[in-house]
């Protein structure tokens, strides 16, 4: 089992494993907006650096009133004792944690959690990402390029403004395609296209990884299926402590009720019930755009009490 890294609500850092305790850490040394809405911070955390693999998750909450999120690891720096978050600000708490600047502390980051992508001699790999999923499919491109693989990666977004860590995954990939919806920058369409040309040619794709909106991993699985192509995908369904001990991200795999947070969160694509899973993250779309509602509000309120 990893060690787990938490921060009390005292101000003072706590082993999960011997209860040690220690200055209060989880301070943000570097803040960077990469995209629209998107944010890249570096955060102080060594233990969690020093373990985490590919496919490793943190669970951050900003203060203690947050609620807690569960952030891919898209990179650490050992020397620094740090790891690197990428960050779309969409609800409440992610627009709160991208509003942080540098020299900031997050009250609690714990990690590194779920089981590490299963990394192999493969042989041809095809990394495809939607969206903000190109921050959890590079650490996958670095780890599978590392083993020995040939790494095809497609990335896309819904315009150019969204499109993140282009440059890279061009340089841990072989071959790059990239797609924006609305067609304003590279190939217009979605990254289920390349992926379609790449099979139609009789190219020989040992297995893929597919991480973004769960309407393209659905597509993705549904394309390498009738072709026997080992496909994993990446769940995110709602999750609250990270341990398995809440059951808030059960998901249906094979019939069987697993937990994105202990079981993965990487599944076996061709297993997944995606309709349940589209269902459950539906199930909190109103109390989520109340938060966001008073959350801008409040933000309004504040800004307009200091001009």
């Amino acid at each position: 089992m990893l060690r787990l890294e938490t921060v009390s609500r005292a101000g003072m850092r706590a082993d999960a494993v011997n209860g040690v305790s220690a200055p209060m850490g989880n301070r943000i040394l570097e803040k960077h907006s990469i995209a629209d809405g998107i944010v890249r911070l570096e955060i102080e955390a060594p233990k969690i650096a020093k373990k985490r693999k590919a496919g490793n998750f943190v669970v951050v909450r900003a203060n203690e009133y947050a609620e807690r999120i569960p952030l891919t690891i898209v990179d650490s720096d050992l020397g620094r004792g740090s790891i690197t978050l990428i960050i779309q600000g969409v609800g409440k708490s992610t627009r709160f944690l991208n509003s942080l600047c540098a020299g900031d502390e997050i009250a609690d980051v714990i990690g590194p959690l779920g089981h590490p992508t299963p990394i192999d001699s493969f042989g041809n790999v095809v990394c495809v990402a939607g969206g903000v999923g190109t921050a959890e499919v590079l650490p996958i491109a670095r780890a599978a390029k590392a083993a020995g693989n040939e790494v095809i990666s497609i990335i896309g977004a819904r315009t150019r403004n969204l499109l993140i860590l282009e440059q890279e995954m061009r340089e841990t990939s072989d071959e790059l395609y990239v797609v924006t919806d609305d067609g304003s920058y590279e190939r217009k369409g979605l990254v289920i296209h390349p992926l379609e040309d790449l099979i139609f040619e009789g190219r020989c794709l040992d297995v893929v990884f597919a991480i973004g909106p769960m309407q393209m991993m659905r597509a993705v699985s549904e394309l390498t299926e009738p072709y026997n192509i080992k496909t994993f995908v990446s769940l995110n369904p709602v999750m609250i402590d990270g341990t398995g001990m809440c059951g808030g991200c059960r998901v249906v795999v094979g019939g069987q009720t697993k937990f994105a947070c202990v079981d993965g969160p990487e599944f076996d694509a061709h297993q997944v019930d995606f309709d349940t899973l589209i269902l459950r993250n539906r199930a909190y779309i109103e109390e989520e755009r109340i938060a966001l509602e008073r959350f801008e509000t409040e933000q309004i309120a504040r800004f307009e009490g200091l001009v």
